[in-house]
This record gives structure tokens, sequence and C-alpha cells, in this order.
């Protein structure tokens, strides 16, 4: 079982429901959408077994990994996810949610990008919705998402002063007209860490 991966990284969780926690990032390559906001290269890696990847996150006193891309369940299997859940790991996945999430996730987040992917049908119910949003994006009514725990609307952050702003801003006006929506900034982003 090999897994082509761009990195692997210790860090915390910079947004969303579980941020703050403790969690080894590993990002796999390979996406099935092009975004024009997406901020990661995903593009080139290298193939690893799951023993390598094994043996190297085993170094880290974390016991959760957070599956991401890119778009991991491109590459991610229940055979995979079963190697990891019996080494004693926990497993999250960060997905725009065009395919159907594992069962034996412990955590799932859909992060949709374009109207396609609002579709509940593809995954009915999951723990966290991350909406990446720009100024001016409509916000979908909740009966055309996934049912969760958590609803959150996550602006872009564009790099540009200004126009990150403008996104802050527009998703608390969104949250103060519907509020459903939770905000999620992306902290790793602002106090400056991985």
């Amino acid at each position: 079982m090999n897994l082509n991966v761009k990195e692997i990284f210790y860090s915390l969780q910079g947004e969303g429901g579980r941020q703050g926690e403790a969690s080894i990032f590993i990002r796999l390559t390979g996406c099935n959408l092009s975004c024009d906001f997406c901020d990661t290269d995903f593009e080139s890696g290298s193939n690893r077994s799951v023993e390598q990847i094994l043996s190297s996150i085993r170094r880290f006193p974390c016991r959760w990994i957070v599956w991401t891309g890119g778009e991991p369940t491109l590459q991610l299997t229940d055979e995979i996810l079963l190697f990891f859940k019996e080494a004693g790991f926990r497993q999250a996945i960060e997905s725009n949610g065009y395919k159907q999430l594992s069962t034996l996730l412990n955590y799932t987040v859909v992060s949709p990008k374009g109207k396609k992917t609002y579709a509940k049908a593809i995954n009915p119910r999951v723990d966290e919705v991350r909406l990446p949003v720009q100024e001016g994006d409509p916000i979908p009514p909740l009966e055309m998402l996934p049912e969760a725990h958590f609803f959150f609307l996550s602006p872009v952050f564009t790099g540009n002063e200004v126009s990150t702003k403008a996104n802050i801003d527009y998703c608390v006006e969104q949250i103060k007209r519907f509020p459903c929506w939770r905000l999620s900034l992306q902290i790793h982003k602002l106090i400056g860490i991985e």
C-alpha cells in the first residue's frame, strides 16, 4: 500500500471545530478541482509506503492524523485507514466532498468548492462543513449541505491585506444574518505557524 505524499508535518489544527489541537498533517498529492483561491501546492510529491509513513509519524507524541491535500479521497482506501487505525491513530479528513468519505474516519470535514459539491447525497452527514468564502459569494442554505455538528464560513486569505479583510468582513456580515454559521479563521496563518 503506497501513497503519493506532498508533505508530512506536526502542528496545530488551524481552523474549524478542532482548531488548536495538535495534529499530524499528511498532505497527499492530486486534486480533482482547480480552485482559483487554492493556497496549497499539492502537485508533486514522493511515493511512500504506509510503513514508511508510519515510521516517520511515530516520533510525534500526538495520535491524530489529518489527511489533507489536494483531495485525499483520491488516494485513501479503507485498507489504508484501517492500517493507521490499528497502529493506534485517530484520523480526520479535509475533503472537498466529491467522493464518499469512509466510516473508518473519526472526524470528517467537507469543504465544498462550487455548487456541485453542495449536494448532500454524496456525504449526507459529516462532522463539519467548512465553506471557503470570498466577498460576494452566495451562502448556500443548510438544506443544500450535509448534516453536520458545525457549519463554518472560512474567509479566503488571498495574500492581499485589503481583499483578505474584505473577505473576513463579508463572513462576519453573513454570520450575523445567518447565525447557524460560525467563523473559522485560519489561525495558523495569523500566528505564522505551519
